[in-house]
C-alpha cells in the first residue's frame, strides 16, 4: 500500500509525520506523494481539508485519515498518544471505507465561457463584494425567492458543524445525502421577505442562485477564497463524487458532536 502524510506545519505535527513515515517504512509501505493509497493527515480539521483539496483528483482511489494534534476534530479518529497503536492497524489490518457526501458548485458566466467547478468538503458562501447580496434563488428549476442579506452559506452534513452551525443551521449527520443552505443577516421587512430558516435540499434537487445586479461576488470554498465577475449563475448540489475515510475502529458522529459543543 501506498501512502502520504500532510503535516499542519508546527513542530508538534512535524514531528509526528516524521516518526510516522519511519514506522510506517518499516512496515515496507511505500511513500508517494502521487498517487497515494491513504493520506494521513497530522494537524487540524483545516490540514484535512488541505489535504482533501490536493487529492481530490483522486478520490475514488484515496482514502484519508485524521491525527489531532490540537483540540478534538470532526475528520481525526485519532491523537498523538495512539501513533503506534494506528502504524500497526494500518500495516496489518484491513480498514472499513466510510464515505461522506460532497458539494458541487459550478459557476457559469454571462459571456458563455468555460464554466468553474469546485467541490467542498464543508462549505461554499457566497458574498457580494460591495452592498447587500441580492439573489434569485431557485430550487428545482423553480424560483423560491429573492435573497437580500450578507451572503449564504451552502454546506455538506459533515460541514453543517462548521459556518452553518454558527448561522443557526441544523447538523446533519453525515450519512444523508443531502445539502443545507443557510442565511446570513437577510433582509426581513414589509418590503423584502425570505423564507428566515435554513433548507436541507436532497441529493435530486439542485439550487440555482442567479445575481439580480451586475456585482462582483466573493465566494468561499472551504478555505479557498475567489473572486468571480460578470456571473450569470451559480449551482449547487450534491456531488456524485464522495470523499472516503479509512476507518480501523468506531467513531460515533454524535459522540463527535458531544464531545465538541457540549463536553464530556
Amino acid at each position: 500500500m501506498k501512502f502520504a502524510i500532510t503535516s499542519k506545519g508546527d513542530s508538534k505535527s512535524n514531528t509526528l509525520m516524521h516518526k510516522m513515515r519511519t514506522y510506517l517504512g518499516d512496515f515496507d509501505l511505500q511513500y508517494d506523494e502521487d498517487q497515494p493509497d491513504l493520506v494521513i493527515s497530522v494537524g487540524g480539521d483545516g490540514t484535512l481539508l488541505y489535504a482533501f483539496h490536493r487529492y481530490k483528483s483522486r478520490l475514488s482511489k484515496t482514502a484519508f485519515i485524521g491525527v489531532h494534534t490540537g483540540h478534538l476534530g470532526f475528520y481525526a479518529d485519532w491523537v498523538p498518544d495512539e501513533i503506534e497503536k494506528l502504524v500497526i492497524a494500518i500495516a496489518k489490518t484491513p480498514y472499513q471505507i466510510v464515505e461522506y457526501p460532497l458539494l458541487e458548485v459550478i459557476i457559469r458566466h454571462n459571456d458563455g465561457g468555460k464554466e468553474a467547478r469546485y467541490l467542498a468538503l464543508n462549505e461554499c458562501t457566497v458574498k457580494a463584494i460591495e452592498g447587500s447580496l441580492v439573489m434569485d434563488v431557485e430550487i428545482r428549476g423553480q424560483n423560491f425567492e429573492t435573497f437580500r442579506g450578507d451572503g449564504l452559506c451552502i454546506s455538506t452534513p459533515s460541514g453543517s458543524t462548521a459556518y452553518n452551525k454558527a448561522l443557526g443551521g441544523a447538523i446533519l449527520h453525515p450519512s444523508i445525502r443531502a445539502i443545507q443552505v443557510a442565511e446570513m443577516a437577510s433582509i426581513n421587512n414589509r418590503v423584502f421577505r425570505t423564507i428566515g430558516s435554513p433548507l436541507v435540499l436532497p441529493e435530486h434537487h439542485t439550487c440555482l442562485l442567479k445575481p439580480v445586479n451586475d456585482v462582483d461576488f466573493q465566494i468561499t470554498i472551504d478555505h479557498l477564497t475567489l473572486l468571480h465577475k460578470d456571473v450569470k449563475s451559480i449551482q449547487c448540489r450534491v456531488s456524485k463524487e464522495t470523499i472516503r475515510f479509512a476507518r480501523f475502529r468506531p467513531f460515533p458522529f454524535w459522540n463527535r458532536v458531544r464531545d465538541s459543543f457540549v463536553g464530556s
